[in-house]
């Protein structure tokens, strides 16, 4: 059976090039500064993602470490990588890339951008008029590479579909 790229070129040749577009926004989502807590107008706070999961690693915060971890810097790389191994691989219905974009299409559903937007919300809401909160652009970078592979896997999902329905 053909992959997608060989049934779909001009298709997989565009999500293959927005797949390496959200592959570096997540890294640079994952490097640069997402924040800037000003605290007091004396202190200052500048975070990344990963400076973040190192602190908690640190601070020995297990639980915290294992869920940002996790879902902001495993997941987002397993799928970028799934997704580029199903749009560029020879599979069949039924076989472990098949299963593995269903997988996908399911948890992109609950992907950890919406929760780390709440989680800003909620530290903005709980300093109040004891912090001003800066955002940067490294948060922008993530959501952009969430936002991507979320659109990316519905639309590789539905090239595998038709490709199915086809042969």
């Amino acid at each position: 059976m053909k992959s997608i790229i060989q049934t779909y070129t001009k298709q997989a040749i565009a999500i293959n090039i927005l797949l390496l577009v959200a592959l570096a926004s997540l890294i640079i989502g994952l490097t640069a500064p997402l924040l800037t807590l000003e605290k007091m107008y004396f202190f200052e706070n500048t975070v990344s993602l990963l400076s973040t999961i190192r602190q908690l690693f640190a601070e020995g915060e297990w639980f915290l470490f294992i869920i940002v971890g996790l879902f902001s810097l495993c997941v987002p790389l397993l799928k970028i990588t799934s997704l580029l191994l199903i749009l560029n691989v020879n599979y069949v219905k039924g076989s472990f890339l098949d299963r593995a974009l269903y997988i996908i299409e399911i948890i992109g559903k609950w992907s950890m951008l919406d929760v780390f937007v709440v989680a800003l919300l909620l530290v903005s809401v709980k300093l109040g008029a004891l912090a001003k909160v800066e955002v940067h652009y490294g948060l922008y970078a993530f959501a952009l590479s969430v936002l991507l592979t979320i659109g990316l896997s519905y639309w590789i999902n539905h090239l595998s579909k038709v490709r199915h329905r086809v042969i």
